[in-house]
């Protein structure tokens, strides 16, 4: 029998809201423990101590699962069920004491993401999809109904017909300095396009701001699976385009997410600017 893709998302709830939860509660700033792609580019403590938590929830519940998660990576035999986790995606935010980071958790079935929660706690929002369900938001106060998920929920839209002109568009930054230098010239000529830019320092949730309407497009190069499983799943039930540029899927080389009017001005302008390339 298939997983049940809401009984996949109830417990992505679950984990994540006591993740996020892990994290919130931490006092002062954590003590950086390695770094990624560049000596900028930081792990926390804290970034390990919640995957650790996320994979000792989610395995106590499925313990034949397989996971992905951004600091332990792949483990786990090969399964039907795939978990894509983001332990604490906007880790220099939240170095910083910044509100914008978040809690990412993505169910994956045969390959197919079914299930995805966003859970951002300072800004006391958790946001959930299911594949063909819809997109919604909760407030962390509210309480579980019987399905294990928030029993109150505001359904998600996406902003249509928002022409690129209008259009208020998020998009973030590499840690490389070669990387950046390119990504510095394209936003430079995405900006006299459009109403204005936002960069908030977390990918996942800015796929949540657009599938919410507080943004009316995104596009990032350089983000990871685990940053985009979950928001991208969220965006698309909200109504947005998320895909690659040339009809390629979203992922490192770019992602990039709007209404479907919108998507194509965004695309055809990012892909005027040879945007995936590296100084």
């Amino acid at each position: 029998m298939a997983p049940d893709p809401g009984a996949l998302l109830a417990l992505a709830c679950a984990v994540a809201r006591e993740a996020a939860g892990l994290l919130d509660a931490a006092h002062g700033r954590p003590a950086v423990v390695g770094t990624k792609t560049s000596p900028t580019d930081v792990v926390t403590e804290m970034d390990r101590a919640s995957e650790r938590l996320i994979r000792e929830r989610l395995l106590a519940q499925r313990p034949h699962d397989a996971i992905l998660g951004e600091e332990g990576g792949q483990t786990g035999p090969a399964a039907a069920v795939r978990w894509i986790v983001d332990p604490l995606d906007g880790t220099v935010n939240y170095l910083y004491g910044l509100p914008d980071w978040a809690v990412s958790i993505a169910a994956e079935v045969s390959g197919q993401v079914v299930a995805g929660v966003v859970c951002a706690p300072r800004r006391d929002a958790i946001y959930g999809a299911v594949r063909g369900g819809g997109a919604w938001r909760a407030s962390l106060s509210a309480a579980a109904g019987a399905d294990g998920l928030p029993a109150v929920r505001a359904p998600l839209a996406c902003n249509r017909n928002v022409p690129l002109a209008r259009a208020l568009i998020a998009t973030g930054f590499g840690y490389d300095p070669g990387r950046r230098r390119v990504q510095g010239q394209v936003v430079s000529a995405v900006l006299p396009r459009v109403r204005d830019i936002r960069r908030n320092g977390a990918c996942s949730v800015d796929l949540c701001a657009l599938a919410a309407g507080n943004v009316d497009g995104y596009y990032e190069r350089g983000v990871q699976y685990w940053d985009i499983a979950a928001g991208s799943l969220i965006a698309r039930e909200a109504g947005a385009v998320v895909a690659g540029l040339a009809g390629r899927p979203p992922g490192p080389s770019m992602t990039l997410g709007a209404g479907p009017g919108l998507f194509r001005e965004l695309h055809d302008l990012l892909a005027g600017l040879d945007p995936e390339r590296d100084a």
